[in-house]
């Protein structure tokens, strides 16, 4: 068994990983890092507020997302299908 450990770890060094630099948004590797408060300071602080552009773009996702799922939720197999199913299958006698 401890022969194939090596052969293992090399395989697993050879995988392939998606590009995450390209999920970057652009002009964030120049931007600085964000100050650190304590957490006491995020806990009391102000609640947060959507603005209303924010707001606008989670209910045009939130559309998009429940006309996706009304697609999905239509009948797989058509009523012509359905039909010579239900029929089911001749013996080839």
């Amino acid at each position: 068994m401890m022969r194939f450990l090596p052969a293992l770890l090399l395989l697993c060094a050879c995988a392939q990983f998606p590009e995450l630099d390209s999920t970057q948004t652009p002009g964030v590797d120049s931007m600085p890092y964000p100050r650190l408060v304590p957490v006491d300071t995020l806990l009391t602080g102000d609640t947060p507020e959507a603005t209303p552009e924010m707001r606008d773009g989670v209910l045009g996702r939130v559309s998009a997302l429940q006309s996706r799922a009304d697609g999905l939720r239509a009948p797989v197999v058509d009523a012509a299908t359905q039909a010579q199913m239900a029929r089911g299958v001749a013996d080839p006698q």
